[in-house]
């Protein structure tokens, strides 16, 4: 079975809807919508406004974890974790025509990823990451190759302390995409991160 590639090289996640439209703006065509702690109103709020800046920007929009919303609303991509996959209604999302990108962060959760056949897998955190506590100590570059020969065609997403610096050696130990948080909304000047992200990824491989 061959697997569809992913969009983009890069794959900013977002904490905000405002986010999908600077940085799509700039060139970003893979973003992901990560929101917490909102009441339900603010939250439907937040994420229609987000499909309605991607849409805008010609984005691929991927929701993390509300996959009831996703299928109602329509999104492009649902993400879930290892413990989402206990709980979401996989056919559901699946007769919605929502494509899927699961965590992983050990063998036992590749394994588990892989048999619900989704559309990428992200391996966690290659480098040591502040935004979340992780039970997992950082995989490394040579994990990414690992993984990448396990699942072939497969997109793997590299995801955890990934910096531009250290997004380059990521695509060229067989990452398809480079994800974060912090080195694109936490920095001055976002959309100059995307721009740079782009080309310091476009250089190592083609697509």
């Amino acid at each position: 079975m061959s697997h569809a590639p992913l969009p983009s090289r890069i794959y900013p996640v977002v904490d905000e809807a405002r986010w999908v439209g600077e940085l799509g703006q700039a060139g970003a065509r893979l973003i992901q919508l990560r929101l917490k702690d909102l009441a339900p109103d603010a939250l439907l709020r937040e994420i229609r406004a987000g499909i309605a800046q991607a849409r805008q920007h010609g984005v691929c929009l991927v929701l993390n974890d509300y996959w009831r919303i996703a299928i109602g609303e329509g999104v492009d991509y649902i993400h879930l974790g290892q413990e989402d996959l206990d709980t979401a209604d996989l056919p559901a999302i699946r007769a919605a025509g929502i494509r899927l990108g699961v965590s992983t962060h050990s063998e036992a959760e590749l394994e588990r990823a892989l048999s619900v056949s989704p559309d990428y897998v992200a391996l966690g955190p290659v480098w040591p990451t502040r935004l979340k506590k992780m039970p997992w100590g950082p995989q490394g570059t040579d994990k990414l190759t690992m993984w990448k020969q396990r699942i072939g065609d497969l997109p793997l997403v590299a995801i955890g302390g990934i910096t531009l610096e250290r997004a380059p050696s990521c695509i060229a130990a067989g990452a398809d995409c480079v994800s974060a948080v912090s080195d694109f909304i936490r920095m001055p000047d976002p959309a100059g991160q995307v721009k740079a992200w782009l080309a310091a990824t476009r250089a190592e491989r083609p697509l």
